[in-house]
């Protein structure tokens, strides 16, 4: 099988692990700069060209578009849609998951938990939004924030409206979301490949930081999950439509509650925390899966 990958860092850890994954099992994999990818658009000719050739015959493409380039990602990604050619996480799919707005809606539509949020326009709507979500103390955190960049928790009220009213004032969109003081500075990352949990970790926070991810600092350990925390992690995969992701959740007093799904989790950290081959779970996945033209959204969307 001829896969190719969309990133722009070659040499990141999980980038590699797939290539070595695939490699291993006799498969070609080629890491495209997503940024050196160009769309040409003409009538019945999908067209993607990687500098300056046109890009032909991979069986399946994998995804891992920074957040930074997103659009243009997505772009490029529905081109190869186009041409029939199976995504391992189509374009609609990475879409949703990146504005974190439109995951939470999704996901209670769904009935999933989740920790009570509030959006609004107006900075003058603060003190609602604040309350609705029975602040203080509130987490603020940008809608298409990633690794806890542009993640804010504010203790007080005064220094809630506040920060709210700086982020609106420089025009960016934020989710105002109830602080789960239970959870200890912990959360939990499932990763899901193919409507199953294949390995699971337990992330702590660095000293007097309330995020717990490991680009802040973090660590993290193997850790056995519930039934019901395994199933809310599947079912968020489910309809969010992706057949990779790691699931964020952490443990309430009413059960697990999603903070995120990540259509491009990171490997190091699972494969380093479990000892599981999770890169080798994924090229197994794409190789038992990927058909021509079996991509559902063609791109669209």
């Amino acid at each position: 099988m001829k896969i190719a990958m969309l990133a722009r860092n070659a040499n990141l850890y999980s980038h590699q692990r797939l290539k070595e994954a695939a490699e291993a099992r006799g498969h070609s994999l080629d890491i495209l700069n997503t940024l050196r990818c160009t769309v040409h658009i003409a009538s019945h000719r999908p067209q993607v060209f990687y500098n300056g050739a046109p890009i032909e015959n991979y069986d399946a493409v994998i995804p891992r578009i920074g957040a930074s380039i997103t659009n243009y990602g997505l772009a490029i990604l529905r081109q190869f849609e186009m041409r029939g050619i199976w995504s391992l996480n189509e374009s609609v799919a990475i879409g949703r998951s990146r504005d974190k707005l439109r995951s939470l809606q999704i996901l209670a539509k769904h009935g999933l938990g989740l920790p009570l949020t509030a959006y609004a326009n107006d900075p003058k709507q603060a003190e609602e939004i604040i309350r609705a979500v029975k602040g203080p103390p509130v987490v603020i955190k940008l809608i298409e924030g990633t690794q806890g960049i542009g993640v804010v928790l504010a203790e007080t009220m005064s220094s809630a409206k506040s920060v709210i009213e700086a982020f609106r004032g420089a025009n960016v969109n934020i989710l105002v979301q109830e602080f789960i003081k239970e959870a200890g500075g912990t959360d939990i990352r499932a990763l899901v490949v193919g409507g199953k949990v294949v390995a699971a970790m337990q992330r702590t926070g660095a000293p007097d930081e309330f995020r717990s991810n490991l680009h802040r600092g973090g660590s993290a350990k193997v850790i056995k999950i519930t039934p019901e925390e395994r199933s809310t992690a599947v079912r968020a995969a489910k309809r969010m439509g992706l057949n990779v992701c790691g699931v964020d959740m952490l443990r309430s007093n009413h059960g697990p509650v999603i903070m995120e799904v990540n259509s491009s989790p990171g490997l190091e950290g699972i494969e380093s925390a479990t000892g599981k081959d999770v890169a080798g779970l994924i090229v197994d996945f794409i190789v038992a899966n990927a058909r021509g033209g079996a991509t559902k959204t063609k791109g669209q969307g």
